[in-house]
């Protein structure tokens, strides 16, 4: 009896053994998972639809993009560290590459605001094809050399 409490005290001085998450945590981890992914998808599917409003709302769609940028890496950190499908981390990874060309969109639209805006008011007006491919031809004008080139 006294070498089985030695034992006892032996085995508690080691400190508290590593347990498997319960069932219970491993749903509410994939819950919490999915809520967070799903937030991710509503947030990028935001951002693109602020965007392609009015080029005066660029500001919020930046915001919605960085919140996207966030959101998404924590998802793919949770898919990965709690080992949930590939579907989650692909659509994950999906929605990152179409956030970051989103945010690419965002930048060029502030750092050309004006011609972006003129552009954007010119097209909106247009009725005609002709008078479409005036509003591209001007705007093409509008932007530096550099990128004129690029279009």
């Amino acid at each position: 009896m006294a070498a089985s409490r030695r034992l006892e005290n032996m085995n508690s001085d080691a400190g508290p053994r590593p347990q498997l998450p319960a069932h219970g945590e491993a749903e509410a981890a994939q819950s919490r998972t999915q809520l967070l992914f799903r937030s991710f998808l509503l947030t990028v599917l935001g951002a693109a639809f602020i965007y392609s409003l009015n080029v005066s709302y660029v500001w919020l769609s930046g915001i919605l993009t960085l919140a996207a940028w966030v959101l998404g890496i924590v998802v793919v950190v949770r898919a990965v560290r709690f080992r949930q499908g590939r579907i989650l981390l692909f659509g994950t990874i999906s929605g990152l590459v179409v956030s970051a060309v989103l945010g690419l969109l965002v930048v060029f639209s502030a750092l050309f605001f004006k011609q972006v805006s003129a552009f954007q008011e010119c097209s909106r007006d247009a009725l005609t094809e002709q008078a479409r491919s005036s509003c591209t031809a001007d705007f093409d004008r509008s932007l530096p050399p550099v990128l004129r080139s690029g279009l």
